[in-house]
């Protein structure tokens, strides 16, 4: 069977340099490295990219293939340089060296049997309006693995112990050869543990973990996000071979106010006025996070109108500030009028509509304005 064209196997140039023959090697052996594929052919293309970059990386063998093309190299080999063709006669010095370069040698190996951190979790967790914006101290409870209490996470039966895997002599790790090529995984038997547990726990049954609930006090600061995520360390699942525990994060959800809405630090709400109080003035009562406050309502408020109380808002986080408050303020046009009121109301039309209407609105910020209207209408 005629044998590819080196060029092409390693998918390069006539005119490639040396440097790119050897990133051309790299590239192609990565490609079909048995350890990295598992197609039936990859051994034997494995074995084209090795020879392709044997003769090619040598400036003789390359300039003679060059000239004369896979001929020489079918009869046994260069006169002169004692190549073979048969594979198994190739030089592999500096082969190992790079691979370890590539997937990781014995020096950089896992050790699949040391100590391994267990898996972190996540819990959501909710809140009131009220308690994101002051803080809260809370209970949650959790179920997580831990370590069996039984075995104390050993996982044989109390008594016994483990041992070490006879397969792989307890390193985690077993060899295998394909040919001339040798590569490592980890051992069938004990899964990489580098022991089995011949009498398992009876409670855990050999796993050294079981699940279990557990009471976590969390400390939710004033100010907290929706959203926010805390970490709370070593509160995971237990490692296993002697690994840390993970951690756990609480997700903070915050549930919505009946009268309050926020943005950022600040908070919003509404108060609502009648035309009197609109056209004349007046100082009217409005709660706020931190209790009742006083505000004054200027002659001429029109609706829509937007007042502000400074650091009545929601406390800051790594802070001592606070965000404001804002209040959205509606004029209410009253429907049920008594006689007496209605006979009032008339007189002030005739009142009014005799004399021209001067008002000055309050400067707002169009943006602003909007923004705020917005935010309580739900669009």
């Amino acid at each position: 069977m005629s044998k590819k064209d080196f060029y092409e196997v390693l998918g390069i140039e006539k005119n490639a340099t040396q440097a790119d023959i050897k990133k051309a090697y790299r590239k192609m052996s990565m490609k079909y490295h048995p350890d990295k594929n598992k197609e039936h052919d990859s051994t034997e293309q494995f074995k084209e990219v090795q020879e392709a970059y044997d003769v090619l990386s040598d400036v003789d063998k390359k300039s003679q293939y060059d000239q004369y093309g896979h001929q020489d190299f079918n009869t046994g080999g260069f006169n002169q340089g004692g190549y073979s063709s048969g594979f198994e006669d190739m030089n592999f010095s500096g082969f190992g060296d790079i691979f370890d370069n590539i997937f990781g040698g014995s020096r950089s190996r896992k050790k699949y049997n040391g100590p391994i951190k267990g898996d972190d979790l996540t819990y959501r967790f909710s809140i009131s309006f009220m308690e994101a914006a002051f803080g809260v101290e809370k209970d949650i409870v959790i179920r997580r693995e831990d370590i069996c209490d039984t075995c104390g996470g050993d996982g044989a039966k109390k008594g016994t112990s483990k041992e070490t895997c006879p397969m792989c002599k307890g390193a985690g790790q077993v060899m295998s050869s394909m040919g001339f090529f040798q590569s490592v995984r980890t051992c069938p038997q004990c899964n990489g543990a580098g022991t089995i547990i011949k009498d398992p726990c009876q409670t855990c049954h050999g796993q050294g973990r079981v699940k279990k609930e557990r009471k976590i006090h969390l400390n939710i600061p004033a100010g907290v996000f929706e959203g926010a995520r805390i970490r709370v360390p070593n509160e995971g699942d237990a490692g296993t071979n002697g690994g840390s525990y993970g951690d756990l994060y609480v997700i903070v959800n915050i549930a919505p106010h009946k009268d309050f809405k926020r943005e950022g630090n600040d908070v919003y709400s509404e108060a609502k006025i009648n035309i009197i109080q609109a056209a004349l003035g007046d100082t009217i009562e409005i709660n706020t996070i931190h209790g009742k406050e006083k505000l004054e309502i200027p002659e001429g408020t029109q609706f829509g109108s937007t007042f502000r109380i400074k650091d009545k808002g929601i406390k800051k986080l790594k802070s001592n500030s606070n965000g404001d408050h804002y209040i959205y303020v509606k004029v209410v046009v009253p429907t049920h009028l008594s006689k007496e009121q209605k006979e009032q109301m008339s007189a002030l039309k005739y009142s009014l509509s005799n004399s021209p209407l001067y008002y000055k609105p309050r400067k707002e910020k169009k943006v602003f304005f909007e923004k705020i209207r917005d935010f309580f209408s739900g669009e």
